[in-house]
């Protein structure tokens, strides 16, 4: 028989991208792809101003591209960029419940992040598994807020 996951993915949620500017970013993935801006906002606590984009005709279950600007310097996503550049940032899965999502990576070893989850973008809640505990990927796990 085999194992049971430690996580029940539903879908890619999206991938994240460290970008220096929002603005410039938004523009280079809707001329090089015909990606379209589905939501844009600003995330104190995650210290990022970001956007969701799609292709056309997405009805928001497909993956996104989420561009990830730093509000500072000292950011995380700050950080990320003066150590690695911009580039890839985080792989993320969507769930159907991340607190369910978290205590099942938890229970099988995985370093999870937040002790519980964080307000993501579009009200969605998330919760992030280390780099170390996923083959150097950092992975969010992502309910989104219609999930609930």
């Amino acid at each position: 028989m085999p194992q049971q996951p430690a996580t029940r993915v539903t879908a890619i949620d999206h991938v994240g991208i460290a970008v220096p500017d929002l603005d410039e970013a938004i523009e280079f993935y809707r001329s090089a792809f015909g990606l379209e801006v589905t939501a844009e906002e600003v995330n104190e606590e995650q210290g990022v101003r970001e956007a969701m984009l799609r292709v056309p005709g997405d009805d928001g279950t497909g993956t996104a591209i989420q561009l990830l600007a730093p509000l500072s310097p000292d950011s995380t996503i700050g950080k990320f960029i003066a150590r690695n550049g911009p580039g890839m940032q985080q792989l993320a899965y969507r769930v159907a419940d991340i607190d369910e999502a978290s205590d099942g990576a938890r229970a099988n070893g995985l370093n999870v992040v937040f002790d519980s989850p964080r307000h993501g973008t579009q009200n969605s809640r998330t919760n992030f598994i280390h780099p170390k505990s996923a083959g150097g990927v950092l992975v969010e796990l992502v309910e989104p807020a219609s999930e609930r």
